[in-house]
């Protein structure tokens, strides 16, 4: 029996200086198709190099107060997967600290 396969894509549209304009993203297995967002963050495992690899796109009409809440919301997802691979609960517990922290700097916390 073949493995099955899911396949993630993005789509970048970018104006003549190679700035995104448009983002889109498809992921046919979790019902996404050509949906438009303004940022992506994908980070990626060089195992050879034992180094991590970034892609970071955004478009230059991303709002910079959806930006700070972008990256909020993405440092929290770090500390939550961080435990679930390590279970480490003291350091995701610092981590979360300082999501709190610089959530309350950037006065994203109501």
């Amino acid at each position: 029996m073949a493995n099955k396969k899911s396949e993630i894509k993005f789509l970048v549209e970018l104006d003549e200086n190679k700035i995104p304009e448009k983002l889109r993203w498809t992921a046919q297995d979790g019902g996404v198709e050509l949906e438009e967002t303004k940022a992506i963050m994908l980070a990626i495992w060089d195992n050879k190099a034992k180094e991590s690899l970034r892609i970071d796109l955004w478009t230059k009409d991303m709002p910079v107060d959806e930006m700070k809440q972008f990256f909020h919301q993405t440092l929290v997802a770090m500390a939550d997967t961080y435990n679930r691979a390590t279970a480490d609960e003291k350091m995701t517990a610092t981590m979360k600290d300082f999501c709190d922290y610089f959530a309350e700097k950037l006065e994203l916390t109501k």
